[in-house]
């Protein structure tokens, strides 16, 4: 079932650009300098000229920031991913350690100890500093930030919100060290455009009961709507799934074999990032495991590293709304689980979904916690204007560590298609930052038909148009939702998309062929969704319950498990895969997905008040893979899928390493 939407489309902001920021459309301008300081060109946010003032915060109130230092040789690190991630390379996966990327691309140590140096003259708090020495966290008052940087912070009211942000481009004091004046690429933080990234699926109201209605089927086809009108074509649709088990999956990608010859992830560590953490995961996950016949996950095989229980900001309904995160920690430690028993699960909480979210990604692969880092939340746009280059630099170069150090990162494509509809209607076409960043896998969504034998009968796009049931008839259908994808603004294309994606995609935006997503897909449609179990609030009290859930935030996960049996299978990580991904296309490795021959209907239950039928039923229509969406399945690489899905060969595509 489709839980109604509490997501937020934010469009977002931040600061100044890298030079390795390949901008399809143009870079910025620069700004003009500031007599006797030296301006961080750019970091001007450009969406306070769209949002109104709203006062300033308190000049005692504490601002956590971080600076973005600049990495070494940073056309060397993309050069050598190339080499390393090619699968027809004698190099192959040889990834660096984390000791040689420091070695040879972060910054020095006595460049890094100049600017926490320098920040701690200026009165700054030093919080911790990455490993790499990419990235400086800190923090200071209103007052302190003012001062240091040239500019007063203001709260400003944009897109429904209010946030803080400089109010002019940023710059560093007279006197600064060259030394640090050529180190930092830029600030985050500061401007708090970003306020809000929000989890890539659309998860049930925060702290609320929720229950998927029946009638549903417990496979495609079991039961038949003969008791609603039929659908367009005549027919009476099937019922939609309760909600597919973890065994079904399992079937129908193929991991069902694996874990019969004992592959199932273990060895392999998968990280899932998200914000703020929930108190009853590890039983709920066990809970889930026993009563879906899945492996227990054992406490060894799980942990989490949070901040400490006050280290939490931005909780409320208005702000990151943290009770909403809950159900996405749940729906991707049970993905996971359910594709991998085997594989170690780490859960790593930012402590907002502000800043704290994007330095407990980058964390993550900076002290490489896991080797498949699966990420369930993103921006519902790549416009630089809005998103701020700084925080695209950012994480341009995490992204790439990750990569060169053998780390896959997925991160979902989106739920809206190109964001011009079904609740979004943004003016213009636009992918999800950062799953089109070129160093990690963006992950579309497919509807799926799961046979009573667990098999894939049918498997398509997944854009969904739905009907509703009034006064005994289908209404019109109206767009609502669908796997995130199309062509990049930002990023140029990338090398292994060269010669495999359509220039009708590539050059969507112009005459210069551009970064394409999503790369690979897994199912992601809410009616052909995944059953997960979560302790929740309802009307009788407190407990364990399960529903149906969808979303590319499904899709990210159930590839990370896969990847983990392919890794563990392959006797080396993946890392950097999508070169491989893209090798493959055409073969049985993939399954190429494309449009239904004929229209597709699911007809679907819902309960008024979400929990059950004592305020009745309501009922719609669903139309898979509806064609009046403007990014379409279609043979070979397409906008709504990629390459595909994971195919026959899928375990076996990976070079095997003794």
């Amino acid at each position: 079932m489709l839980i109604p939407s509490t997501r937020r489309y934010r469009l977002t902001a931040a600061v100044a650009l890298g030079a390795a920021v390949v901008s399809v459309l143009g870079a910025a301008p620069p700004a003009s300098a500031r007599p006797g300081r030296h301006t961080i060109s750019g970091s001007k946010p450009r969406w306070i000229g769209q949002a109104r003032q709203a006062g300033t915060p308190a000049a005692a109130s504490t601002i956590h920031f971080g600076l973005l230092l600049a990495m070494r040789d940073r056309a060397g690190a993309e050069a050598t991913l190339a080499k390393l991630s090619d699968p027809d390379s004698a190099d192959y996966g040889k990834w660096l350690s984390t000791a040689q990327f420091r070695t040879r691309h972060a910054p020095a140590a006595a460049d890094v100890k100049a600017v926490t140096s320098w920040l701690s003259g200026q009165g700054f708090t030093l919080r911790d500093t990455l490993g790499g020495g990419l990235y400086v966290e800190a923090s200071g008052t209103t007052a302190q930030i003012d001062k240091t940087f040239g500019t007063t912070v203001r709260d400003y009211t944009y897109q429904g919100k209010t946030v803080h942000a400089n109010s002019t481009d940023l710059s560093l004091p007279e006197g600064t060290p060259a030394a640090v004046t050529g180190l930092i690429k830029g600030v985050v933080g500061i401007d708090q455009g970003t306020l809000l990234k929000t989890p890539g699926d659309t998860l049930p109201p925060p702290g609320a009961g929720f229950r998927a209605a029946t009638p549903c089927s417990s496979y495609y086809g079991e039961k038949t709507a003969t008791d609603l009108p039929a659908a367009p074509d005549g027919k009476k649709a099937p019922y939609v799934v309760c909600g597919y088990e973890p065994k079904q999956y399992q079937s129908a990608y193929g991991v069902t074999g694996q874990l019969r010859r004992g592959l199932d992830g273990r060895g392999v560590t998968v990280a899932v990032t998200d914000a703020y953490a929930s108190p009853t995961i590890l039983r709920d996950a066990q809970t889930y495991s026993r009563k879906h016949g899945l492996p227990a996950l054992r406490p060894h095989q799980f942990r989490q590293i949070t901040p400490a229980a006050d280290g939490y900001s931005n909780t409320g309904p208005d702000e990151c709304d943290a009770a909403g995160w809950y159900g996405e920690e749940t729906l991707d430690v049970e993905a996971v689980h359910a594709m991998a028993p085997g594989a170690t699960i780490v859960y790593v909480a930012g402590s907002d979904c502000v800043t704290g979210l994007d330095e407990a990604w980058a964390e993550t692969i900076d002290n490489h916690v896991a080797d498949i880092i699966t990420n369930s939340w993103g921006n519902a746009t790549d416009d630089v204007d809005l998103l701020g280059e700084d925080v695209v630099e950012f994480y341009q170069q995490f992204s790439l560590e990750a990569a060169l150090t053998g780390i896959t990162v997925d991160f979902s494509s989106g739920d809206s298609g190109d964001e011009t509809s079904g609740g979004t209607d943004l003016p213009a076409k636009t992918v999800d930052f950062p799953a089109d960043l070129p160093f990690v896998t963006g992950v579309g969504g497919t509807s799926v038909g799961i046979d009573r034998t667990g098999k894939r009968v049918w498997e398509h796009g997944w854009q969904s148009a739905y009907q509703t049931l009034t006064d005994g008839a289908w209404g019109e259908p109206a767009y609502v939702s669908g796997g995130g994808g199309g062509t990049s603004v930002l990023f140029a294309q990338p090398f292994y998309q060269r010669g495999r994606v359509p220039a009708s995609i590539s050059k969507y935006f112009g005459d210069k062929p551009a970064r394409a997503v999503p790369d690979i897909s897994m199912p992601g449609d809410p009616n052909t969704g995944f059953r997960v179990g979560q302790t929740q609030q309802f009307p009788e009290g407190t407990h364990y319950d399960e529903y149906r859930i969808g979303g590319t935030s499904l899709a990210s996960p159930l590839l990370a498990g896969m990847q983990a049996i392919a890794s563990q299978k392959a006797h080396h990580a993946l890392g950097f895969v999508n070169p491989l991904y893209y090798a493959e296309l055409g073969t049985a490795a993939l399954t190429d997905i494309t449009a239904p021959a004929r229209p597709l209907y699911q007809a679907r239950a819902n309960y008024v008040n979400s929990v059950d039928a004592s305020q009745g039923r309501a009922y719609i229509l669903q139309q898979v893979d509806v064609q009046t969406s403007t990014i379409h399945s279609t043979p070979g690489y397409d906008a709504e899928t990629g390459v595909g899905t994971p195919g026959e060969k899928f375990f076996s595509a990976v070079p095997f390493r003794r």
